[in-house]
């Protein structure tokens, strides 16, 4: 491909990613615009500076290493409205509670959340797998190999996040925030090491 002008260069890549219309990695960027990530970086955050300055109905969002271009929360309503969408409903408290879990802990088990939250959390677990905001990402060696989850691409963009570094500290967490693990659990952890 010929050396592209930096419009370019944004003008490819605006068209990449609505062609690609979900998240797409920044190294498919660079090896489309054959150009470094660094470069790459550069266009993007100038596309995303300028959909936000200028007040545009889409927005350019950055998920870790994976950018999406998707509508602008100003106009939600009326792009509802536009396509006679019903509001997402919002999620219980309970969901909020198991999700906040998974996301300061992961990966965890849903025992491991059953022993922070107190009560079982099966159904809520199962209401943030179909909500594709949490995802099983192992199983823990320990005897009945319980699965591990962890948070999604899709939980990050709906709390408009970059990355899970951005979530805010946990109050009264002076290690970090790394759970407690006991018995079985911890015989397990010692024999993946």
């Amino acid at each position: 491909m010929d050396t592209l002008d930096t419009k370019e260069l944004e003008a490819a890549a605006e068209g990449i990613l609505f062609a690609a219309g979900e998240p797409i990695h920044i190294d498919r960027v660079c090896l489309a615009l054959e150009i470094g990530r660094s470069e790459a970086e550069q266009v993007l955050r100038r596309l995303m500076d300028h959909y936000a300055f200028e007040r545009r109905g889409i927005r350019l969002v950055r998920m870790g290493e994976e950018w999406q271009m998707c509508s602008s929360t100003d106009y939600a309503a009326v792009i509802r409205r536009a396509f006679e969408i019903r509001r997402p409903a919002k999620l219980s408290q309970p969901a909020l509670e198991v999700l906040a879990i998974i996301a300061y802990y992961q990966p965890v088990t849903r025992a491991q959340v059953d022993q922070i939250r107190g009560v079982d959390s099966a159904y809520t677990v199962g209401l943030l797998l179909d909500r594709k905001l949490i995802e099983a990402c192992g199983r823990l060696q320990v005897p009945g190999r319980p699965r591990q989850y962890r948070t999604t691409q899709t939980f990050l963009r709906s709390f408009h996040l970059e990355s899970l570094e951005e979530l805010p500290p946990l109050p009264g967490v002076e290690d970090g925030g790394q759970l407690r693990l006991t018995g079985e659990e911890e015989a397990g952890e010692d024999a993946k090491e």
